[in-house]
């Protein structure tokens, strides 16, 4: 990490903007916060080499909280927004925050071609299987027999969309799953993942209490990986075909190419300015 970016010893709450939360009480997304702040405190990063992107929806209003520098974007599109920043910015440390809607419907496609491209950006997707804001839509996590929307009131009849096998299968360098009721797990897996040079993917799962109230009983459910984290491909697709989905940790990190513009710029803000005036 770039010695530029180490700032003097700050605690977790320094991190925290004077902004306060709207989600819900007993939202998981409190706990990522906590744990994003927790993380840069633990690599003192400084708060001006940070910038934390995010599209639309509960999730995406991370940013706003997190006293760095942020972006809150359009919906899906907090990939690209961040991908550029990183290219002209790469000394920054640029994490992007988002949900299963915005991260796998809308920007589904950012997403596939992020894992390829493996740009050193840390992805957070908190994954509540539900479309909070806009109060109660299935989501591509959706399993197909959840008909608690008015939209969809027998269901979806499709089968739900996995996060870290389609990651995997796009090239991703760097895949983990974590847990909001798992503060401490949490933490340590966004500090690898910041860490990690590339692109690295992060799960949370991160209940919605207000239109998933049956998620409270995931702390039931989720345990640690029985898989130690893999370099090998086709050993993790193994193991995330047959994992439940509740598995917690490091499941899958290599060590490729990271991907950065090598080009230099054949125009200057000025130039752009004048090509785009009216």
């Amino acid at each position: 990490m770039d010695a530029a970016n180490i700032a003097p010893t700050l605690r977790a709450k320094d991190y925290k903007s004077d902004v306060a939360p709207v989600w819900c009480p007993g939202c998981g997304h409190f706990a990522v916060l906590s744990a994003v702040t927790k993380a840069l405190a633990h690599l003192r990063l400084a708060k001006e080499r940070v910038a934390m992107i995010s599209g639309i929806g509960c999730s995406s209003r991370l940013p706003a909280y997190v006293d760095a520098y942020g972006f809150h974007g359009i919906h899906g599109r907090a990939l690209p927004i961040a991908s550029g920043l990183k290219a002209a910015r790469p000394d920054l440390t640029v994490i992007v925050a988002g949900g299963d809607g915005d991260g796998f419907s809308i920007g589904g496609n950012h997403f596939l071609h992020a894992c390829r491209r493996n740009m050193d950006l840390t992805y957070i997707v908190m994954d509540n299987e539900v479309y909070g804001m806009t109060k109660g839509q299935a989501s591509p996590t959706t399993q197909p027999d959840w008909a608690k929307s008015k939209l969809t009131p027998h269901g979806t009849g499709m089968r739900p969309f996995l996060p870290t096998a389609i990651a995997l299968a796009a090239g991703a360098s760097f895949i983990a799953r974590g847990f909001a009721g798992d503060p401490t797990g949490l933490t340590k897996l966004l500090v690898e993942a910041i860490e990690h040079p590339g692109f690295a993917f992060l799960q949370v799962l991160s209940p919605c209490q207000t239109f998933r109230p049956e998620q409270k009983e995931w702390k039931h459910l989720v345990h640690p990986s029985d898989m130690a984290p893999t370099d090998d491909p086709v050993e993790a697709a193994r193991f995330i075909q047959a994992d439940d989905g509740m598995a917690l940790g490091l499941l899958y990190v290599r060590r490729l190419p990271v991907w950065q513009p090598q080009n230099q710029p054949t125009a200057t803000p000025a130039d752009l300015e004048r090509e785009f005036a009216l």
